[in-house]
């Protein structure tokens, strides 16, 4: 499992992102059960400003937000790999074989201000945010009450499987 993980505005976290998303990651993987062991994901931490100018070229919203999912894989239904062959160049790195999950840019500053508004830690906030967007990445979204509903208990269960409640 590769991870890239990108600190654009060098913000001096308070524990082991990278760990966070590792478990995060393989906790997600797992509850999915994803076929694949080998995946890479890309991970950006950046500003207000930088992801509102990629929200504004990519979907077309001129606005700032809080994480932006860029999935690698189309999926037809949440989570599901069938058709999709170890190797497949359309969905695995050439080099490293892995399955490429996609890109996910988190704002720092709008991480910082929703802990605050929902009155929970950084962290909380950060494995919510990673967790959200590893679900994205698997074809997951939240566009209908339904699609929010399922999408939601998939997020809670993930964190307080790893006892990352409101309380941390």
């Amino acid at each position: 499992m590769t991870f890239y993980v990108d600190n654009e505005i060098d913000y001096g976290f308070d524990f082991p992102v990278e760990e966070l998303i590792k478990e995060l990651t393989e906790t997600v993987l797992k509850e999915e059960n994803v076929p694949f062991n080998n995946i890479s994901l890309n991970v950006t931490f950046t500003d207000d400003a930088e992801i509102h100018r990629i929200n504004r070229e990519f979907r077309d919203m001129d606005r700032s937000t809080d994480v932006l999912s860029f999935p690698a894989i189309d999926f037809d239904a949440p989570a599901d790999f069938n058709g999709i062959e170890e190797g497949d160049i359309n969905y695995f790195d050439p080099e490293t074989h892995e399955l490429i999950l996609g890109d996910i840019m988190i704002s720092v500053e709008h991480a910082e201000m929703q802990a605050k508004e929902y009155n929970h830690s950084f962290k909380r906030e950060i494995a919510f945010l990673i967790t959200h967007s590893l679900l994205h990445l698997l074809g997951y979204d939240h566009m209908e009450e339904e699609e929010r509903l399922v999408m939601e208990e998939k997020q809670e269960l993930i964190l307080n499987k790893l006892g990352i409640t409101r309380e941390i």
